[in-house]
């Protein structure tokens, strides 16, 4: 028996444990979409498979649907693979742990992937049904969402019939999204030179922080592990004239970090001014962060800490924690228009530093793309001014509000019928796939719903049993309601 064969609804669940135990990484779908193919075939079930490994499947409708409007069902195919520092788990061969505590499901040291393997197990699900009433379903599953979109801007679905598309990769049950922040990504790289130093060797380490997910949970106040190295070497600056050797935080641009580590030289006489210094820092923190990162920690190593060959020299030190300190971060603007939500942010969720250079990528978001493209621009040319270069990809549209959706519409009338009180139509500052598809299908009417999740994108990622039956129930009725 598997750990979830006693959960309900259990046709869901099943699909979900069975898509758990493949990888499933970004670039690294082709196990999943395969999954997906032969699904289709021994179900016998219309199904294309493209290049990109995004893959749709198609169902007729049921006796009785026949004239009904087919319906879309999307969600993507790949997760955010982060690990605790102790796992063992391999995201490229290995699948992931899954445990049930209370009315949670959750993973074993790694991200979950709820985000969007419930939308995958929701859809098979509905696929492999005899007994639930729908009208013809067009389900697309994409690839590569969490690294830029790519499978939704590559995939083709001009042979698509519907023009109603449910998205079913939210996070909040009772809402329905109508709109969402489009986005991009910069690295911004700073080249380095090195030079021999002599000191004491230490290793200072960030952790203990909660991250996040870099859309939905920016507007938290969490730490950023990556930000607390610069302002930790902005401030050991003052007391101490060190040398840079090596950084390495976060690992995902649309994650916030949660630890960093640099590797310094200091001359040894000033060793315990820096220790005071650090232990100054770790006090400030824990109190401007107590209450959303308290154990936010600042550890120290240097028995075990070799000499590295090269440091950086005194400019390139220079160079490093400026730019650091120089590019923005978080919110930057909200929104005029809804009440609450942020109109524009970044986060720096990779920092990498070597003997060669420094690398830092960052996940862009903003509702308007004027103002993304605006934040870019200056990000590009603060890096250039300190000699580095920037380079953007990954750009994907904002999902705009309409102002009409008979689909929206629909979907809130059963939703009160069931519950006796509407949802919550609103738009978030995330990445959905939406805005692309109906760059694609201008005349695609969308809305996003999904069950309880908390913490996606970190270990702690979580998913509430409860709401993943409710969800379900919603969406079957949904599909039945003429």
């Amino acid at each position: 028996m598997g750990t979830l064969s006693n959960l309900e609804p259990k046709e869901v669940f099943t699909y979900f444990e069975e898509i758990s135990s493949i990888p499933r990484a970004s670039y690294q779908e082709e196990k999943i979409s395969n999954y997906c193919v032969e699904f289709a075939k021994k179900h016998g079930l219309f199904y294309i498979q493209d290049e990109l490994k995004n893959v749709i499947i198609m169902k007729d409708a049921t006796p009785g649907y026949e004239q009904e409007e087919p319906i879309i069902l999307q969600g993507h195919l790949d997760m955010v693979c982060e690990k605790k520092p102790d796992c063992k788990t391999n995201f490229e061969t290995d699948g992931i742990q899954l445990l049930v505590e209370g009315d949670n499901l959750t993973a074993d040291g790694t991200t979950l992937g709820g985000d969007n393997g419930i939308a995958i197990a929701y859809a098979l699900a509905l696929l492999a049904s005899d007994t639930i009433a729908h009208p013809k379903l067009e389900v697309l599953f994409t690839v590569s969402e969490e690294v830029g979109m790519e499978g939704a801007s590559g995939i083709d679905i001009s042979m698509l019939e519907g023009r109603r598309l449910l998205n079913l990769d939210s996070e909040e049950e009772g809402f329905l999204l109508a709109g969402c922040a489009g986005g991009a990504r910069i690295e911004c790289r700073l080249p380095v030179q090195c030079e021999d130093a002599q000191g004491c060797v230490m290793e200072i380490t960030v952790n203990g922080l909660n991250g996040g997910h870099s859309g939905v949970e920016i507007d938290k106040g969490r730490a950023n592990a990556n930000l607390i190295m610069g302002r930790i070497l902005t401030e050991l600056a003052k007391h101490t004239k060190y040398h840079l050797s090596s950084a390495e935080g976060g690992r995902k641009d649309n994650a916030i970090p949660r630890e960093c580590k640099a590797i310094l030289c200091i001359p040894q006489q000033d060793t315990e001014t820096v220790t005071q210094a650090l232990a100054k820092i770790q006090n400030d923190l824990s109190n401007e962060y107590a209450v959303t990162d308290a154990n936010i920690r600042i550890r120290t190593e240097q028995e075990n800490v070799p000499m590295p060959g090269k440091m950086l020299n005194s400019d390139s030190t220079k160079r490093v924690i400026l730019l650091l300190e120089a590019l923005p971060n978080g919110i930057q603007t909200m929104s005029a228009d809804v009440k609450g939500l942020v109109e524009t942010s970044l986060n720096l969720g990779v920092l990498k530093l070597d003997a060669n250079e420094l690398s830092l990528s960052y996940a862009v978001r903003s509702s308007i793309s004027s103002a993304k493209d605006a934040l870019l621009d200056k990000m590009a040319y603060l890096t250039e001014g300190l000699g580095g270069i920037a380079e953007r990809s990954g750009d994907y549209p904002a999902w705009e509000y309409k102002r009409d959706s008979a689909f929206r519409e629909k979907l809130a009338a059963v939703y009160e019928r069931m519950y006796g009180k509407p949802p919550v139509v609103q738009a978030i500052h995330a990445g959905l796939e939406c805005g692309l598809l109906v760059g694609k299908l201008p005349e695609l009417d969308c809305i996003s719903i999904g069950p309880d999740m908390k913490d996606v994108h970190t270990t702690e990622e979580t998913l509430s049993i409860s709401s993943t039956k409710r969800v379900w129930e919603f969406i079957v009725e949904v599909l039945k309601d003429k």
